[in-house]
């Protein structure tokens, strides 16, 4: 079955950069979507990010659009994401997730365990 782990997050100063790493097994990277979701306390758990099997078409929510880029490893059968200029809004669990291009949470049936992103001011 599929399964993911992710890892990567940590505390950061604003204006920072991090990098949020997704190891899948279970399925090739190439043959699955991933979705990165994030959950801020007090909120919804939202969609920032996802991309397709097959060609790999990225797609990003606006609040993350030129700052973050998600990308896959053939080699490692990673997902990755990586976060540039890190704002505290962004502070929140992230998690990937598989199987769906979408940004709905509800059509993921295999997530990973998150990771906890802190960003000071």
């Amino acid at each position: 079955q599929v399964q993911l782990v992710e890892s990567g997050g940590g505390l950061v100063q604003a204006g920072r950069s991090l990098t949020l790493t997704c190891v899948i097994s279970g399925a090739l990277v190439d043959d699955i979507a991933i979705g990165w979701f994030r959950q801020a306390p007090g909120k919804e758990r939202e969609g920032i990010s996802c991309i397709s099997s097959g060609d790999g078409s990225m797609y990003y929510e606006d609040p993350v659009k030129g700052r973050f880029t998600i990308s896959r490893d053939h080699a490692k059968n990673t997902v990755y994401l990586q976060m540039n200029s890190l704002k505290p809004e962004d502070t929140a669990v992230y998690y990937c997730a598989a199987d769906s291009i979408s940004l709905l949470p509800d059509l993921y049936d295999y997530w990973g365990q998150g990771t906890q992103v802190t960003v000071s001011s």
